[in-house]
């Protein structure tokens, strides 16, 4: 049985049929985790199907938020999806290569769930290699492009493999940049961390560092998963 074409959530629905990447936890972990207390313009690097526009679009009600991506088939059906949420006035969706994109205003926050996969062997679909490996866009690339078009008091969050972490850490420090909170995904208790998830600020701050778990040693989603994804997940 093939994966299903919509992913219903609480208050929307994803169509995910020609995104290369489709709906999955990476980008749902994104979408809860990142601050959004501040963000009033926001930008989406790498969009999809639109999922952590929406997710941002429903927990921020000031937010005016734009979505990038190269895939044309992926802008098409974020647009869509956009178009048929609450907050389809507040969503702009664009087909752009994010090392190519300007704007004149800077961005309170930036969030991307990047390509990974860096030394994998390529997908054999176009689409599905350029959202899959970090090909089109590195992650030195995407942190440089971020950095430039962030706001002064600005945040860039993301979630990464956790093999980039040391990575990530040095293009900080060229690029001038603080982690402010840092949080490592585990899957289960006793297993080892898949994902960080992070954000970088412009400003010196206080580095707040933390641990979360999906599943518990019972193989139910622990306290604070279910907190953190509740106001989404329909069965939660």
């Amino acid at each position: 049985m093939g994966r299903e074409k919509v992913f219903r959530f609480k208050q929307f629905s994803l169509l995910n049929d020609k995104t290369a990447m489709k709906v999955g936890t990476d980008g749902v972990l994104l979408g809860c985790w990142c601050d959004v207390s501040k963000a009033k313009r926001v930008l989406d690097v790498g969009t999809g199907c639109g999922l952590i526009a929406l997710m941002i679009a429903q927990r921020q009600p000031d937010a005016l938020i734009y979505g990038i991506d190269i895939d044309e088939g992926a802008v098409e059906e974020a647009s869509y999806n956009a178009e048929h949420s609450p907050w389809h006035h507040r969503l702009r969706l664009y087909c752009a290569d994010f090392n190519h994109f300007d704007c004149d205003e800077k961005f309170d926050l930036i969030v991307s769930n990047p390509p990974y996969f860096k030394n994998a062997l390529p997908a054999p679909e176009m689409a599905r290699n350029q959202a899959r490996h970090m090909t089109e866009l590195s992650i030195e690339q995407l942190i440089a492009k971020s950095a430039e078009l962030l706001a002064e008091k600005g945040i860039i969050c993301l979630i990464t493999p956790v093999e980039i972490e040391s990575e990530i850490m040095a293009l900080c420090g060229e690029k001038r940049l603080f982690v402010a909170k840092k949080t490592r995904v585990f899957t289960k208790i006793n297993s080892a961390a898949k994902r960080i998830l992070w954000q970088l600020s412009k400003n010196v701050v206080e580095s707040a560092t933390s641990d979360l778990y999906i599943y518990g040693t019972n193989g139910q989603f622990t306290p604070e998963y279910i907190a953190l994804c509740k106001d989404f997940y329909l069965h939660m």
